[in-house]
């Protein structure tokens, strides 16, 4: 089965900018909800705004309904009153009309209803009288500021006159010119006079004046913000009412979706040319109340929500800063520090020795770190310091080990001589041996020089070659350059020596060996090289001196040698075997090009 392995992107990102990224991911929701909270806010001010209006605009609307049918009973109770009924039935004797029309005008002024303007409801009763029976009443006089009864005929009837009777009883509001108020108009309430004793019959027309101001009253008891204004049309918008001086039958302006009513009642609300616009229609009476109030205020109010949300949101912000700061300052700059400092840390490397006075995870963090490079860099100087000592005892092992093995076979050699033929040569074998054993000691140095190095495989030779009865050749070809380089010393010995007991020994003079000593650019190269008959597997023995020593195992002087030139050089340097071109074995030494550190002194060459 395959796993789906998700790698989280934010690992890629360095530690700062992922902080950086999460401080953007928590406040932009901020800002976000900002911009939606304050769009949001001018729809839900309005609507809640608009909705109280609404309703307070539809009371009002009745309030002014109730003050119209209060007008309304009153004027059905001058209607059926007798005095005014008799006004059409016109007696024939004139003391007789006149002393019903005296009754009548009387009457009308005792319904007067005063307003809070000062102007009262006065109502006038026009009797229609084609035959012109009431002649002798007056036409006009100030006693007809508080009402009275006027009578028309067919040629000086008022225009309204035709309105009131078609519509049959039902009253309704028209600007007229002013009757008795002083005004050239007013808002009058009209209603037809019908005859209770024949149907058919009109006695006339009944007018209530200065209704405007009983409007006026209705409306000044409604507050609105910013000196709102009210007005009340009919569905022509021509305005019959409002709280704007002298405005009476002007055209309200209105938004489109306000010009045309509906049946019934009808609540709407509209923003238009910077105002807000709430209007309740009542299309069986074809009135309409408005309410205009400037949107300034509504933004004022908007404008007030939206500081508050946007004051929240700065608030907010500097809150997600400072705690971001904090955090960067607490957890991001040290984890900096400590990524810093494992970056470049290198075992041996000093690590800072500062006090870590915090007890949280990034404490125990950085703690735990610097004591772990400390541990490493005491671990580091213990295993160095072990290595050269253990480096030190190998070299000691092997030098102990090498010096016996060559004093007994020079002993050996010495022994077979004098055997062999007397003691003539033996004190110049024992010369040598002593030159042997001088440059062996070096006053306990592990490197000597090449030219050091040269006299001890001299001698080394001089011994072999008296010692064995047959006469193998020896030439020594070497780089005056190079004899001041250091190297092990007792190393071209154990390769003297396998030349000629494995390559020369039973040749005669036939048997050759090369000692070659160069330097090449930072390098010195030392060959022994041997033209023996016998095959040899030369792989074997480069694998032989590379595998590690065994106790029981041949080889063992070669192996020594090579081992102590990559202790003291490395694993760079050491011996390799290969064939010559005309046979034999070619044994080749590898070091470094390194200057004579010390030299000995005159008790060393004595």
């Amino acid at each position: 089965m395959f796993k789906l392995r998700f790698r989280n992107p934010l690992t890629r990102m360095k530690l700062n900018r992922q902080l950086i990224l999460l401080f953007l991911i928590l406040v932009s929701p901020v800002f976000v909800l900002n911009l939606y909270a304050n769009n949001q806010a001018e729809s839900i001010l309005k609507r809640h705004v608009t909705n109280a209006y609404m309703e307070l605009n539809k009371q009002n609307h009745l309030l002014i309904n109730r003050d119209i049918d209060t007008v309304n009973r009153v004027m059905s109770t001058i209607i059926v009153n007798p005095n005014v009924q008799q006004l059409q039935a016109g007696a024939e004797d004139v003391y007789d009309r006149l002393k019903v029309y005296e009754t009548a005008d009387k009457l009308l002024p005792t319904f007067t209803m005063g307003t809070s303007g000062g102007d009262s409801i006065a109502y006038y009763l026009y009797v229609y009288d084609p035959l012109q029976k009431y002649s002798f009443a007056p036409q006009t006089s100030s006693k007809f500021r508080n009402g009275g009864v006027f009578f028309y005929s067919d040629l000086n009837k008022p225009s309204w006159t035709d309105e009131a009777i078609s519509r049959k009883g039902r009253g309704f509001l028209r600007i007229i010119d002013g009757i008795g108020t002083g005004r050239s108009q007013t808002l009058a309430y009209i209603r037809a006079v019908n005859s209770t004793i024949s149907g058919k019959l009109i006695v006339g027309v009944l007018v209530a004046s200065n209704m405007d101001k009983k409007i006026e009253q209705s409306l000044n008891s409604v507050s609105l913000p910013d000196n709102g204004e009210m007005f009340l049309t009919d569905y022509d918008n021509t305005i019959l009412a409002s709280t704007v001086h002298d405005s009476m039958g002007e055209k309200l302006d209105l938004p489109p979706s306000m010009v045309v009513g509906t049946k019934n009642e009808n609540t709407t609300d509209d923003i238009y040319k910077d105002y807000i616009y709430v209007q309740h229609a009542d299309y069986e009476i074809k009135q309409k109340l408005v309410y205009r109030i400037s949107a300034a205020s509504m933004l004022r109010q908007q404008s007030e929500v939206k500081h508050a949300i946007q004051l929240i949101s700065v608030a907010y912000s500097l809150f997600a800063i400072i705690v971001m700061a904090y955090f960067w300052r607490s957890l991001l700059f040290p984890l900096q520090k400590l990524a810093g400092f494992a970056r470049v840390y290198e075992p041996g490397r000093k690590v800072p020795t500062e006090v870590i006075d915090r007890n949280d995870e990034v404490g125990v963090l950085i703690h735990s770190v610097y004591n772990m490079a400390r541990r490493l860099n005491v671990l580091i100087q213990e295993q160095y310091v072990l290595d050269i000592k253990q480096k030190e005892a190998q070299l000691q092992l092997l030098y102990q080990q090498i010096n016996p093995h060559l004093l007994y076979n020079t002993l050996e050699s010495i022994y077979w001589k004098s055997t062999l033929e007397g003691n003539s040569d033996s004190a110049e074998m024992i010369k040598e041996l002593s030159k042997l054993m001088r440059i062996s000691l070096s006053r306990g140095r592990e490197l000597i020089t090449l030219q050091e190095e040269l006299e001890h495989a001299t001698a080394y030779t001089l011994l072999q070659q008296k010692r064995y009865e047959y006469e193998f050749q020896v030439h020594w070809e070497t780089d005056e350059e190079a004899l001041t380089s250091l190297i092990p010393k007792i190393s071209l010995q154990p390769l003297i020596e396998n030349a000629i007991i494995h390559g020369v020994r039973n040749m005669g003079e036939d048997g050759v060996i090369v000692v070659r000593m160069l330097r090449q650019e930072d390098e010195v190269v030392v060959q022994v090289e041997d033209n023996g008959y016998k095959p040899i597997d030369h792989e074997a023995l480069n694998r032989m001196i590379r595998e590690p020593r065994l106790e029981d195992r041949s080889g063992y002087g070669v192996h020594n040698v090579h081992e102590r030139i990559q202790l003291h050089f490395g694993e760079v340097y050491g011996i390799q075997y290969s064939m010559p071109q005309g046979g034999g074995t070619l044994v080749t030494i590898h070091l470094p090009f390194r200057l004579q550190e010390e030299k000995p002194n005159a008790a060393d060459a004595g």
